[in-house]
């Protein structure tokens, strides 16, 4: 009986009712350790793989090298009022925006305004939206296959390299491929259920994913439609249809922030970097988008403007993620990958068109056909990039190695097994450099001694069938010899401190010129300490030319550097008149700059303004840069 008054129990059965409270969460809390559709030993094992992710997403990941200092300078800027957090500025006082969508740099603002300028509070949101990954993956590959191959999946992912590497930093592609394993997700709970609530979930996911990551985040929509038109079921044209509104969702979430900002007024927002026009469609679609096909890179740009100096990834081809970096990066299990989809495949030919293990291969099979096309046929891709190919590898190996378990009375079961494992291990023999960062003088010959031995197992398991504990052995023993390589390749990323920017087993000397390149962002208190006192009188502490060199004095000080031309130095705002503006009025006297440009703004201030000779102290000049002062 409840109090007519407030509905609540009398106070004579408050007892029992807190009681009752207390038993339902008991049960809810044993109901997370155990739940009813899961084996008791499911759960547990999954919570420990997410607990390893995490520790191997954090170890060491706030050293200097892992932390983009652009993508760092914008997120300490975005907190610096709504308007700069709502567009995405770079610079504290709002004159331009950074050169990506802000989809992924909300989150990192909301962790700097939180937490403070730290960079262990960049790197907080990619630890968790990383191991977020593993869970959601487990999740999707259990609705496919079962619990085991869940697990399984989790564990690959988990001992990724490009995945390890990526979680590292404060790289958008982290909430992008969350976003997208989300997608996946509710695409399978479509095909399964036939709802039509989770299939437009999975547009919006995709929707919010091309937030932080643009185009990239469309190419998974041919493996969500794949997915649902072959195994969901309704008519073709039902499906077809369903598919088609899907589609539009993805690609009205995907437009709603872009043509909001298209309609702001231009004169009370920030100017859109990556765009000769100040039009994000152009920053989106072309400086970001199908530029990248067959124009210069917006690193290969700033190379030119200032010489940075930075490493370009080698040229289009069809066997670009297969070798040195990028293929240690992410291809170890390209061969048993391959290998597991085609034979999945071939398997399943003749399974009901709604059944979900093929519906999975076709899901992820296509996810990753696209993604390798697309990053071979770019002009330059980034190594963090191969990340987003790790969930379909591992979610095509969990699929396979299910369904080799259950067709484990077939001797062509165990030659695709074996095949795939010797395939893998030749192919990570070949892969594996001569020394590098992090590689371990016994990695041969133990990957030699697992192979043998898994070849022999296999043999045996396939004369001996029908013995289980012999088939458990031999699939154990495979995988062993198949991953143990990129796992010893994950753990030199953590021990050797790696980050998005870096691949296992690189050589020595180039971990050291990174190391040094990109921790240089962070070493710049005695300059900044000069600048601020030689500047006390003017509002902005200098301009620079290219945001990039704008970025560690940001992210250090917190205080206005006008970033001259954008990321690559070459995007029309401000213009002449403007920075002659500033000048005249005060707001800055400072110009960090090339001595040997061509950009009409910054020869200038070459002619007009005073140069800066500093000290030789016999060290080696990082940059080729050079120091004006401007008076009124």
């Amino acid at each position: 009986m409840q109090s007519v008054v407030t509905g609540r129990p009398p106070p004579a059965t408050w007892l029992e009712f807190w009681l009752e409270i207390a038993s339902r969460t008991a049960l809810w809390l044993r109901s997370l350790g155990r739940p009813s559709d899961q084996p008791a030993w499911a759960r547990p094992t999954l919570l420990a793989i997410a607990a390893v992710s995490a520790w191997s997403y954090a170890w060491r990941a706030t050293r200097p090298v892992n932390v983009e200092i652009y993508y760092a300078a914008a997120a300490r800027s975005m907190t610096a009022g709504l308007s700069n957090f709502f567009f995405g500025a770079f610079d504290p006082a709002g004159t331009i925006t950074t050169d990506k969508l802000p989809g992924a740099f909300w989150i990192q603002a909301l962790s700097v305004g939180l937490f403070g300028a730290h960079r262990w509070a960049l790197v907080l949101p990619q630890v968790i939206e990383g191991t977020l990954t593993v869970l959601v993956l487990y999740r999707v590959l259990r609705k496919l296959a079962g619990p085991a191959a869940g697990l399984v999946a989790a564990a690959i992912l988990a001992v990724s390299p490009a995945t390890i590497a990526l979680n590292r930093g404060n790289v958008s592609d982290t909430l992008m491929i969350l976003l997208l394993v989300l997608g996946a997700n509710s695409i399978v709970t479509a095909v399964s259920t036939g709802s039509w609530r989770p299939l437009l979930l999975a547009g919006a996911w995709v929707g919010l994913a091309f937030q932080a990551k643009m185009i990239e985040a469309w190419l998974i929509l041919p493996a969500l439609v794949a997915c649902y038109l072959t195994a969901a079921p309704g008519g073709w044209l039902r499906r077809a249809s369903r598919c088609g509104a899907m589609v539009l969702l993805s690609i009205a979430v995907s437009l709603s922030w872009m043509i909001l900002v298209s309609i702001w007024p231009t004169g009370s927002r920030p100017y859109i970097d990556g765009s000769t026009t100040n039009s994000v469609f152009q920053q989106v679609f072309v400086y970001n988008g199908f530029g990248r096909l067959d124009q210069a890179t917006p690193d290969q740009l700033v190379n030119r403007t200032i010489r940075l100096g930075l490493a370009i990834a080698p040229p289009p081809s069809w066997h670009r993620l297969l070798t040195g970096e990028l293929g240690r990066d992410a291809a170890w299990l390209l061969t048993a990958t391959v290998a597991a989809l085609l034979a999945g495949l071939a398997a399943r030919r003749r399974a009901p068109r709604s059944d979900l293990a093929r519906a999975g291969l076709l899901l992820w099979g296509t996810w990753l056909v696209t993604l390798f096309a697309a990053f071979s046929a770019a002009a330059d891709i980034n190594t963090y990039y191969t990340a987003a190919l790790s969930p379909a590898i591992a979610s095509v190996l969990a699929i396979g190695t299910s369904q080799a378990w259950q067709n484990r009375g077939r001797v062509a079961s165990w030659l695709v097994l074996a095949a795939a494992a010797l395939a893998t291990a030749g192919y990570a023999m070949w892969l594996l450099p001569v020394s590098g960062t992090g590689l371990p003088h016994w990695l041969r010959p133990v990957l030699i001694g697992l192979t043998a031995a898994a070849a022999a197992c296999v043999a045996a398991a396939a004369w001996r069938r029908r013995s289980v504990p012999l088939a458990v052995i031999s699939m154990t023993v495979a995988a062993m010899a198949t991953l143990v390589v990129p796992a010893v390749a994950a753990a030199a990323v953590v021990t050797s401190g790696l980050g998005p920017f870096q691949t296992p087993f690189e050589p020595a000397r180039e971990t050291a010129d990174i190391t040094a390149f990109l921790s240089a962002g962070f070493q710049i208190q005695p300059a900044l300490a000069a600048l601020e006192k030689g500047n006390a009188a003017e509002p902005d502490l200098m301009a620079t030319q290219t945001a990039v060199l704008a970025a560690p004095f940001i992210w250090a000080s917190g205080e206005e550097v006008v970033p001259i031309g954008g990321f690559t130095g070459t995007i029309p705002e401000p213009t002449l008149a403007q920075l002659r503006r500033l000048i005249s009025t005060g707001m800055v006297r400072t110009f960090l700059q090339s001595p040997t440009t061509t950009d009409p703004r910054l020869t200038w201030i070459a002619r007009n303004c005073l140069r800066v000779r500093a000290r030789t102290t016999g060290q080696r000049t990082v940059l080729p840069l050079a120091v004006y002062f401007c008076l009124g």
